[in-house]
């Protein structure tokens, strides 16, 4: 997996500075961090839930996960302000580029018939979101130990003023988009 410092001196970093017309290497897009998402919806009912899924969160990222709390009160469902619903990771520097190594390259091509990742999943500002469906596909998860099967969302950060130039250095840095 290339770093951002090893990425400027390769022969990625020169066809994208042609190809959009950069004049300085500084402008080339950069990966500020990866955010993992976790929602909780079954934590209301079960207080044991937020531990299991930050033991998973922690096995996967190597960080232990920030609870997300309700922040109004819901009485459809029935949640209370303050009730935890979810967990998150924010992954910057070292630990950032290790988890994508290990998702482009060892998780994701574990899924059943993966063709590759959405490529039209950008928000618009270059930054780019992705759903798991389960988060048995990190080898790090053991299946027996696990309760139950969940998802993830993961957000991939990135300085790219633009879709088309963040897609371009995220299939650069090793991301398997469908073609």
């Amino acid at each position: 997996m290339p770093r951002l410092k090893d990425f400027y001196k390769s022969e990625a970093a020169p066809a994208l500075m042609k190809k959009f017309g950069y004049k300085s290497v500084m402008e080339i897009p950069a990966l500020d961090k990866i955010v993992v998402n976790v929602g909780a919806g079954e934590a209301k009912d079960n207080s044991k839930a937020i531990d299991a899924i930050s033991g998973d969160l922690m096995k996967i990222t190597g960080q232990k996960p920030m609870v997300c709390r309700a922040k109004k009160s819901v009485a459809n469902f029935k949640l209370r302000e303050g009730m935890a619903i979810g967990l998150k990771v924010t992954l910057r520097g070292d630990r950032m580029y290790e988890f994508l190594d290990r998702l482009f390259n060892v998780a994701l091509p574990r899924v059943r018939d993966f063709r590759g990742i959405n490529p039209n999943s950008f928000d618009g500002r270059g930054n780019y979101n992705m759903g798991i469906k389960e988060q048995l596909i990190f080898p790090e998860i053991e299946y027996d130990k696990i309760d139950k099967v969940r998802g993830m969302d993961i957000c991939f950060v990135t300085t790219a003023k633009t879709d088309e130039e963040a897609r371009e250095f995220l299939t650069l840095m090793g991301a398997p988009f469908t073609k």
